[in-house]
């Protein structure tokens, strides 16, 4: 048992459970949830666990692929996302060359070293890239010059860098090496995601059967237009063993495609990702970035590259994601939370639940019915009030 674990006087935190409307209240001790009980009858808020983020590029001004990134910096995301309801998230590195790469894999290292909060509050890091296509639509805005195939001596170089944090690889299963690198990561305990990719369906199934069990952003990393069948898309969806994240912005997925992705994929094998980047959580403006150049954030959270119809980005987090969901993809609340906490919490060794013994990692909301916002009142990180 750790000093933050030690038993304590008990807290209690009271909200309407998200899938019944049945009001709860939720002793805490000790960084656990100790009991679930009735609540107050006028209780207005919701409560449920904290959301659980799988792909978090930058928020609230803060890049984790920058080349001044600190663990400072780290550090300070990671609070800006817990005022918004994240209390797990992954922070994701995105295609470079391998001195950045193993730079920023070795800053988030050490901020988890430095800050129990952080190092409870980050699991593990993403890797989305290096390996993926190389053509233009599926390789996104990674930059074409750092693609290449995957390397079991580089990642090696990474874990090296990272104190072993490397806990999820995204690539694209058209590569030769890609069964063979993927088998090797899953016996390792690395999860293996398929995205940004132009792999035929036999391609797919071959890194499926070698152990990839996830799919990053599906429907967005892809070709503008793609053949009705066979296309990666279909092979992705119809693969039972493949749990499909999304992006549930209102912007990079239309409503009836989130629907149909959401309703082939299944409740179990769906979950939502903001894929925030660091404008995400700032005042809608015009701003200009590095990569990016001159980009606009509106106030319904959309950021595209002033002057184009193109986005530049995911600017909007996993908590208005939720609301989104519940409406583009016409769903209850507590399946679209499911989809934000249990589901992703499977790859994050079993958060995301609301029951004794769990880690106290709580979020009490507001949100009403229509609405595509959903506001943090209290958060607690392993019981640890960290907003409201």
């Amino acid at each position: 048992m750790t000093a933050d674990q030690q038993p304590g006087p008990a807290r209690v935190l009271t909200g309407r459970d998200p899938a019944t409307g049945r009001p709860l209240a939720v002793t805490v001790r000790g960084g656990l949830i100790a009991a679930i009980g009735p609540g107050p009858a006028d209780e207005s808020h919701w409560l449920a666990p904290g959301l659980i983020d799988l792909q978090v590029n930058g928020f609230a001004g803060h890049d984790l692929n920058a080349e001044d990134t600190t663990p400072e910096t780290v550090a300070a995301l990671t609070r800006a996302l817990h005022r918004h309801g994240v209390t797990t998230f992954v922070p994701t590195v995105v295609t470079a060359s391998h001195r950045r790469i193993a730079r920023a894999l070795a800053t988030i290292a050490a901020a988890r070293r430095q800050d129990p909060l952080v190092r409870h509050s980050i699991p593990y890091a993403h890797l989305e890239g290096p390996h993926l296509s190389a053509q233009d639509g599926p390789r996104g805005v990674h930059p074409a010059e750092h693609i290449r195939p995957p390397s079991i001596e580089e990642f090696e170089r990474w874990q090296q860098a990272a104190d072993g944090l490397v806990g999820m690889v995204t690539l694209s299963p058209h590569y030769d090496e890609a069964p063979a690198y993927t088998a090797e990561l899953t016996r390792r305990g690395v999860h293996v995601a398929i995205g940004h990719t132009h792999a035929d369906p036999d391609q797919i199934t071959a890194v499926a059967d070698a152990g990839a069990r996830l799919c990053t952003h599906l429907g967005n990393g892809a070709h503008a237009v793609l053949p009705r069948h066979p296309n990666y898309l279909w092979t992705q969806l119809a693969d039972d063993r493949l749990t499909a994240g999304f992006i549930a912005d209102g912007h990079h997925l239309p409503a009836d495609t989130l629907t149909a992705m959401v309703r082939a994929k299944g409740p179990q094998r769906s979950l939502l990702v903001s894929d925030a980047v660091a404008l995400a959580g700032m005042p809608p403006g015009r701003y200009l970035t590095p990569v990016g150049g001159s980009v606009e954030l509106g106030a319904d959270g959309r950021l595209g590259q002033t002057g184009t119809p193109f986005l530049a980005g995911a600017a909007r987090g996993l908590a208005d994601g939720v609301a989104q969901a519940v409406v583009s993809a016409r769903l209850g609340l507590g399946e679209a939370l499911q989809l934000a906490t249990g589901n992703p919490g499977r790859f994050v060794g079993g958060r995301g639940r609301l029951e004794p013994g769990a880690h106290a990692d709580l979020l009490r909301f507001a949100w009403s019915p229509g609405s595509r916002t959903l506001t943090a009142d209290t958060v607690l990180v392993r019981g640890q009030q960290v907003s409201g």
